[in-house]
Order: structure tokens, then sequence, then C-alpha cells
């Protein structure tokens, strides 16, 4: 990100230099995919792909916020909040929730930009949730609670913006460290840093392909979800082991009169353990088995959770042909978005374009790939 171009832009606007400049990340999630909301866990790592906004903070409570992306402007009071659909929403949502919360917040003017790709499941709302919650505590002069903020930016996405995303992604946002993933227990959100392996560079391979998530079947695998934990009797699918009596007793009658829910609570559950394996293989630095468990990860939510698309399927498929490349799968949400690849680091050149031109040849569709580095969480770089 360029900073100085910000400082410039944030000038000509607003006719004085910025007092400060907040950014926050975007995410991949190499590993634990529709686990977070069940009470699972995952293992994202943030990119160096950010949302960044330039301030000065306002004695009362005006925001006024100029978005260089949308080239449109927003002007609220944080006394007046109202929900909407536009851009400003995530914002919006933000400053309600640190109220409700107890927060003491001012105004500020702003400028807000970034390179995080919109719709690609690499959570550029988080991304503006952080940086936004970054700029009112530079504003407001509060003690920045990473764990505390990702929640409460969660909360604003759920309950605001009315998209039912687990903690994941505002944790990611907020927390992760640089050239570390973040194995994340989503229920007591409890993380540890764990080192990538050496020699192997994360390529997100976008599909160029958009979902809306608020229309999308989103909710309903949610819901089925929750049928699913109502069917076991338990807190949440975490707490099914693939080996254990409960699942040996319950899913065979739940497969004959509620397949449905069977395959995504299938999914869940094999997912989970997964990203356990996940971890033990990036500790014992066993990158082969760490690619098997992401062509593995991509089976389950084609066949069980069914939240692929054809775009998703087929560049994960032209990744898994290439030299290098030790697996790959779809991350995000699904129903279009990225996948993700592991490959070694002397092949990522090659890697690059050849999956692009097999895409190309394949689906009639340009794939924007990214050789991604893992970053550091929300931060002031100002």
């Amino acid at each position: 990100m360029n900073y100085e171009s910000i400082i410039q832009s944030f000038e000509s606007y607003f006719n004085t230099k910025p007092k400060f400049i907040v950014r926050a990340p975007g995410r991949v999630n190499l590993i634990g995919e529709h686990t977070d909301y069940n009470d699972g866990f995952v293992l994202p790592m943030a990119i160096d792909r950010e949302v960044c906004i330039a301030l000065n903070p306002r004695d009362d409570e005006t925001i006024r916020l100029f978005s260089l992306d949308l080239k449109t402007d927003s002007v609220f009071n944080l006394h007046s909040l109202t929900p909407s659909n536009s851009w400003d929403a995530y914002p919006q949502g933000v400053a309600n929730e640190l109220i409700k919360a107890g927060y003491e917040i001012k105004g500020f003017d702003g400028i807000i930009t970034g390179d995080v790709p919109q719709g690609a499941g690499l959570s550029s709302s988080a991304a503006v949730e952080l940086a936004t919650t970054k700029a009112f505590v530079m504003s407001s002069n509060f003690e920045w609670n990473p764990v505390e903020m990702a929640k409460l930016a969660q909360k604003a996405e759920n309950d605001w913006v009315g998209v039912h995303s687990g903690i994941m992604d505002q944790m990611a946002s907020a927390v992760c460290k640089e050239s570390f993933a973040l194995f994340l227990d989503c229920r007591s959100l409890e993380f540890q840093h764990i080192p990538l392996p050496h020699h192997i560079s994360i390529v997100i391979l976008d599909t160029s392909t958009r979902r809306g998530l608020v229309e999308s079947a989103y909710n309903e695998r949610r819901s089925q979800c929750e049928e699913a934990v109502k069917w076991f009797g338990v807190k949440a699918l975490r707490d099914v082991k693939l080996d254990s009596e409960t699942w040996k007793v319950e899913s065979g009658k739940m497969k004959e009169e509620r397949e449905l829910v069977f395959k995504r609570a299938r999914h869940v559950i094999s997912e989970n353990k997964r990203v356990l394996e996940a971890i033990q293989a990036m500790k014992d630095g066993n990158v082969k088995r760490l690619g098997e468990l992401f062509n593995q990860s991509h089976e389950s939510l084609k066949n069980d959770f069914e939240v692929t698309n054809d775009a998703l399927n087929i560049i994960v498929e032209c990744a898994r042909e290439q030299e290098g490349c030790y697996g790959a799968r779809m991350t995000g949400a699904g129903f279009g978005g990225c996948a993700v690849a592991l490959v070694h680091e002397n092949n990522v050149e090659a890697f690059v374009k050849n999956v692009t031109a097999a895409y190309r040849l394949r689906s009639g569709l340009e794939a924007n790939v990214y050789v991604c580095k893992a970053s550091e969480g929300a931060s002031q770089v100002l």
C-alpha cells in the first residue's frame, strides 16, 4: 500500500495533513471452512493486502469518510446511525457496537482505501471493520484490545450488516502475526501463532466469480448445521467426533431421514479433524501431508457442504496438475471467489503462468493470482 499517496489524497480532500494512518489486513483461510460458526477450529493467515484509513480526530460526533476506491463520501453522526445497504454500513455498524459496549467515541475526518479484492472470500469486510475500529481508537484515545475489538466487529457484521459470519475473519484481521498462520479455537478464542512451512508460497487464485453473501445459501448452511446440533444433542458440531459413539449411533439414522443435514454435519466434523492434523503437519514440517489435507477439504466442501462452483472446481484442478503444487482448495464461504494453493517457492513463477492459461482455456474466465505473505494484524502506520 502506498501510504504517501493516501496522505496526498487526504491533503487534497481535507486541505490538511492526516494525524494518523491505520490499516487492517484481509485474510486467507488455509484450512477450516464453515467450522468457525460451529465453535470449531480454523487456520487463517493475514495477507499483505489491506484496508487503510488516514484520519484526523474531530471534537464532535461527526464522521466524514471519503472512499478513494468508490469516489464517494459518507457523512453521519454517531448519535443518529442508520442501517443501510451502502458501503458505509460497515463503519456505522462498528460505531454502533462500540457505543453499545460503553466506549466514548468521537468523530473523525477520514480517507479510506484498500486493495483487498471484494467478494473474493478474502475478508475485505473484516478489514474495513478492524481498520475502522483502529481509527476510533486513535480518534477517541481508548485502549486497543484486539480480541475485544474482533468480537465487536463480528457483532457489527452479524447484527448491523446482516451477514451471520463467525469470528474467524475479524480475529485474523486483528491478531495475526507476520510470517505466521493463526490457529484459532472459535469457542474459547484461544489462539496460537503457527510458523508457515519453509520454502512454501501461499498462492491465492481468484476465479473472478462473485457471490452475494447475504443473498447466498450461507445462512441456509448455517441453519442446517444448527439442525444437526439439535439432532446430536450437543452444544455445537465441534463436540462430535467422527469416531465417537454419538456419531456412530446417530449419523446412520440422520442419513436416512435428513441426508442433506447429515452431509453438512459430516463436512464440519471432518474439517475440524483436518485442521488439527494440519497443525501437526506444519509443526512436523510435513508439507506433503498438509497438501493432502487441503485436497480432502476441497472435496468435502464440494460434495458434502456443496459450496463450490464450476469455476472453483476447475481452478483447483488446474492448480493440482502443476509441478510443485502440494495441494489446493477453495477458501472462504464459497459459491465463487478464491482458491488457495500450497506451492514450492521455486515453482511459483511457472505455477502462476500455467494455472492462469489452463483456467482461461477450460473456463473462459481470467484468473487473478496473488502470491501472498503472512502479514501483521491491525496496526497504526502513522
